[in-house]
C-alpha cells in the first residue's frame, strides 16, 4: 500500500514558528485570557471546562491567535467524531491529541492537527513515525523536550514540523531543541511565551 500523500503544512504555522519558536501552553481559562494580550500567536488550550470552552476559544480568535484545543485534557469532551464537529462549530483552529484516528478525521473537517507523541526509547519513536505517517498531521509535539537531544535523526524522519515540550524551562532548552531541529517548543512559562527567534540568535 502507498503511503497517503503529505498535507501542506499551514502556511501560518510556518510564518509564526519562524518569529515566534515558543507556542503557550494555556492552562485553564485565566491563562488563556492571559495570553490573548501577548504578541506570541500560538497555543495549546488545556483544562477549560466544556461551559467555558466556546467563549474562550472565541476571545482567543478575537485576539488573532492560533490556537489548538487539547482533546485529552478537556472535561467533558469525548474522542469521537460529534466532538470534532462541536469544536469545529464554536470557531476551534486546531485541536491537539494523542490519538491517530482524532488528528485523521481533524483534517477531514479542514481543522489544524498536532498529535502528541511521548518518547519513551527509539523503538516507541519510531513506531509513532509510522502512525504519523497514516494520520498526517500539522504538527507532531514530542514529550518530554529532554529526550530530543537523543532522538534528534530519528525526529527528522518524522516529515513534520514538530515541538519540542515538557521540561522546557528556560531560554537555553529553547535554543536546544532549536539545534536539535525542532520548529519550536511548548511551554506554560509565561516568561518563555513571546521570545523571538532573531532575539534568540543574537544572544
Amino acid at each position: 500500500m502507498n503511503p497517503r500523500p503529505k498535507r501542506p503544512v499551514d502556511r501560518r504555522l510556518l510564518a509564526s514558528l519562524a518569529e515566534h519558536p515558543v507556542m503557550a501552553s494555556l492552562v485553564g481559562v485565566e491563562m488563556a485570557d492571559r495570553f490573548t494580550t501577548t504578541s506570541t500567536p500560538l497555543g495549546i488550550l488545556a483544562s477549560v471546562p466544556l461551559g467555558d470552552l466556546e467563549a474562550t476559544v472565541q476571545r482567543t480568535l478575537a485576539a488573532g491567535k492560533i490556537v489548538f484545543v487539547n482533546m485529552d485534557s478537556t472535561p467533558g469532551l469525548g474522542h469521537d467524531p460529534g466532538a470534532l464537529t462541536y469544536l469545529k462549530g464554536i470557531g476551534a483552529i486546531g485541536i491537539c491529541s494523542t490519538r491517530a484516528a482524532i488528528i485523521e478525521r481533524a483534517g477531514s473537517l479542514g481543522l489544524l492537527a498536532m498529535q502528541k507523541v511521548f518518547v519513551t526509547d527509539r523503538s516507541n519513536l519510531h513506531r509513532s513515525i509510522q502512525a504519523i505517517s497514516r494520520s498526517r498531521p500539522d504538527l507532531v509535539q514530542l514529550m518530554p523536550a529532554v529526550m530530543l537531544r537523543y532522538v534528534a535523526q530519528q525526529a527528522r524522519d518524522l516529515g513534520v514540523p514538530y515541538l519540542a515540550a515538557g521540561f522546557v524551562q528556560g531560554e537555553a532548552d529553547v535554543v536546544e531543541a532549536l539545534r536539535h531541529g525542532a520548529a519550536g517548543v511548548c511551554t506554560s512559562d509565561k516568561a518563555l511565551w513571546e521570545l523571538r527567534r532573531s532575539a534568540l540568535r543574537a544572544s
